[in-house]
């Protein structure tokens, strides 16, 4: 029986050397509005455009509040956090008992603010960007 658990332990080992960390991060990204970006903004939302349309390109608002004269402002505030692993190929990196991986983090921050008049039109777009 032990002889059976060590060959499978040591299958285990030897296959998870082989991952591919890139692959690994890119299948666990989501596709909700994480794709929301400043470019999105800058071509979808136009002045005029309607408070329905900004909701259907850019989703929910985080915040939503009002000016001085009443009129509605929706904050989209997103934040990002990316792990970016690379590891030496080969089956052996996990046994040589020290790892052989570099992992690069890093975080994005994106702030849009959308200005609407009192008849629900956008009147102003603005945004914010920051990476560290």
């Amino acid at each position: 029986m032990l002889p059976q658990r060590l060959s499978l332990l040591f299958a285990v080992l030897v296959l998870s050397g082989c991952l591919n960390p890139q692959a690994v991060h890119d299948s666990v990204r989501g596709d909700d509005k994480a794709t929301l970006s400043v470019g999105v903004a800058q071509r979808s939302i136009k002045v005029g455009m309607a408070n329905a349309g900004v909701a259907e390109v850019l989703g929910s608002p985080n915040i939503v509040s009002t000016d001085e004269e009443g009129r509605e402002v929706w904050i989209y505030d997103r934040v990002t956090s990316s792990v970016r692993a690379s590891a030496a190929n080969g089956p052996l990196t996990l046994f040589v008992g020290g790892s052989a991986a570099a992992v690069e983090r890093s975080q994005s921050t994106l702030t849009i603010i959308v200005k609407f008049d009192k008849l629900g039109k956008v009147r102003d777009l603005a945004y914010h960007t920051s990476k560290f």
